[in-house]
């Protein structure tokens, strides 16, 4: 998100494991609270910010331009203007991005199936100790 120093660990440290392989290329390009879930929410539709901040909860304008911005220096998200007054900008899935939708629909299945299996063993757990 902020600038980091080309000399830092940090830095060095990134560099060196997204050349690593590619999970680590992928997990720094999707990284974050919100990205996938705007790719998410992106898919099958153009969304304008408005649109895009309505269908995520609680997410700043400042964090999801940041992201959005990122996203599309990542080719992942593309920002269309329209010659407009007011201009409109509306964003939409690159096919790069595309691709990745089975990944995170099969992502959202394996969460929701965890989930359960954690929150029965949160209510096991409880009934254990009863």
């Amino acid at each position: 998100m902020g600038k980091r120093k080309p000399t830092s660990t940090n830095t060095i440290n990134r560099e060196t494991l997204i050349d690593f392989c590619g999970m680590v290329y992928a997990v720094d390009i999707l990284g974050g609270r919100w990205k996938l879930l705007i790719l998410y929410k992106l898919e099958g539709r153009t969304l304008r910010f408005s649109e895009l901040k309505k269908r995520l909860p609680n997410v700043s304008d400042r964090m999801l331009t940041l992201h959005l911005q990122e996203l599309e220096k990542s080719g992942l998200v593309i920002r269309t203007v329209h010659a407009e007054v007011p201009a409109r900008v509306e964003y939409h899935l690159s096919e790069s991005a595309r691709q990745l939708a089975p990944v995170w629909k099969q992502l959202e299945q394996w969460g929701l199936a965890h989930r359960d299996v954690m929150e029965k063993a949160g209510e096991l757990s409880v009934a254990i100790q009863s």
